[in-house]
């Protein structure tokens, strides 16, 4: 075989459009003559157990990966070329493969979190011995960290500080173009298959019909979604008002899961942000879906920065605060048995479909860490295993700074659960739709049932401790013991 034979690794960058390792790749080829070796391998480590126990990839992230993959053949097919699939583990499959199809050069897009450098570090030490070349992009945000007005190393410590330095000398490298066409296989090549659930070690799962959005991975889907988003239904145009609301599909993006494996590129989603802007209308929501993008790609470079400290229990902060692993409280947290009807909504959702709104994970996250002192690692962990979007820069930082110990924390800032409940669903539609057991109380009673009467329960059929648990804590009280332990922490 051609000895400039170029192997394209896949991992968190399931696409064909703005996909610099397929374009260079193919740009690379071009000139030489050589072939392109797409690959994608279904990780050992990514379907095994967390720390705490939980499955690290859950039925519902691994269906979508399942789909997104399935997609990404199918794009590759169209543009002559395949997808070789293996199940395993990529420091042994990949330079097996390299010796098998003659590669001289390995590209593939950087991660930036332990887990996975350390299989990049791996991977560069082996293939050095074998005189292959491993080549890496950067392709996971919508700023290239060589254009950020400073060095990583000097990355600020406060979100807004970022944003209002980046906008500044805002600086958007344009997306790649989808190659044309790519080198077709050798007949020879065993592609493998795409496998299944059971084949992971996973249970099917069944679509929920409650769900806000029955989620399919793929690139295609991506698309389709945002097609939909902005120039079908222009959703876009109230992004800003609505994006809290947890009830229903349009009422934010959704593009994260496909972000998370991208599927969809951000600049993409750029890119279409200002043609909206520039042939229908720009407002202050064509700039927050940007501003978002932002704090995402925020999220990554804190990750860059402070490397492991995002997974450690005194966070980015260094506060040993003393966490509690009452598993007996974590559970009824888990399963939506809290008593709060808004946290155990959305943890239901959660349970149901791999999905929660933003709005929602702050605040069953607060309630885990300022209400309960449960250590936010175990919170953390549940949320990497079940989140159908999981990315490990925005779920861990997200949780450093709800737990009061990332960068960007501002002190023990404890959400009012029925504040918030009174602000973001005040009709209770959301609530009834995820526990039906509190479907005929009052929209006034629906978000605090422990007020009820035992002449009330009766009349609106919900027996509280039966039907219904009662309060796990009282709200206010345990975030106050909670505060004077995180006061005193410092």
């Amino acid at each position: 075989m051609n000895s400039q034979n170029i192997l394209v690794w896949f991992r968190n960058d399931l696409r064909s459009h703005d996909c610099e390792t397929l374009y260079r790749a193919s740009q690379d080829a071009q000139m030489t003559s050589a072939q392109i070796f797409p690959v994608y391998c279904f990780d050992y480590a990514h379907f095994d157990k967390t720390s705490f126990g939980f499955e690290k990839t859950g039925a519902f992230r691994a269906k979508f990966l399942i789909e997104s993959v399935a997609n990404l053949r199918e794009n590759l097919r169209s543009l002559n070329s395949n997808l070789i699939v293996r199940i395993g583990n990529p420091d042994q499959i990949l330079p097996e493969l390299a010796q098998q199809l003659g590669i001289n050069s390995i590209y593939y897009h950087a991660e930036v979190t332990t887990e996975e450098k350390t299989l990049e570090r791996k991977l560069r030490s082996t293939l050095k011995k074998q005189n292959v070349n491993f080549k890496s992009f950067w392709g996971s945000t919508l700023l290239h960290p060589n254009d950020l007005p400073f060095e990583i190393a000097n990355l600020p410590d406060l979100f807004t500080n970022f944003r209002k330095q980046v906008e500044a000398k805002l600086t958007i490298r344009e997306a790649f173009p989808m190659p044309k066409n790519l080198p077709t296989l050798p007949e020879s090549v065993d592609i493998g298959e795409i496998p299944t659930l059971e084949n992971l070690g996973l249970k099917e799962t069944l679509p929920c019909d409650r769900a806000v959005l029955q989620f399919k991975g793929g690139e295609t889907e991506a698309v389709k979604r945002l097609e939909h988003y902005f120039w079908n239904s222009d959703r876009i145009q109230v992004y800003k008002q609505t994006r809290n609301g947890m009830l229903h599909a349009d009422d934010s993006s959704k593009f994260s899961p496909w972000l998370a494996l991208g599927c969809l590129s951000p600049r993409y989603i750029y890119e279409q942000v200002k043609k909206y802007e520039s042939d229908r209308l720009a407002n202050d929501s064509t700039y927050w879906l940007i501003f978002e993008l932002l704090w995402r790609d925020y999220f990554r470079f804190v990750a860059v920065k402070h490397g492991n400290k995002l997974f450690h229990r005194s966070g980015l902060r260094d506060m040993d605060l003393p966490w509690k692993q009452d598993w007996k409280r974590f559970e009824l947290w888990q399963t939506g048995n809290t008593g709060f009807p808004l946290v155990d909504a959305n943890m239901r959702e959660l349970a149901a479909t791999g999905f929660m709104s933003n709005r929602g994970r702050q605040n069953v996250a607060s309630f885990l860490t300022k209400n309960l002192g449960i250590d936010w690692r175990m919170g953390a962990e549940w949320f990497e295993s079940r989140l159908i979007d999981y990315d490990p820069c925005s779920n861990w930082g997200n949780w450093n700074y709800t737990a009061g110990i990332g960068n960007d924390a501002r002190g023990f800032r404890f959400f009012n659960i029925n504040r918030q409940a009174q602000d973001y669903d005040p009709l209770g539609e959301y609530v009834k739709h995820w526990l039906p057991e509190l479907a005929d109380l009052p929209t006034s009673k629906v978000h605090q049932p422990w007020k009820l009467l035992p002449i009330e329960q009766k009349r609106f059929n919900v027996l509280l401790g039966v039907d219904y648990p009662h309060p796990v804590v009282d709200l206010f009280a345990s975030a106050k013991v909670n505060e004077e332990i995180y006061k005193n922490a410092f």
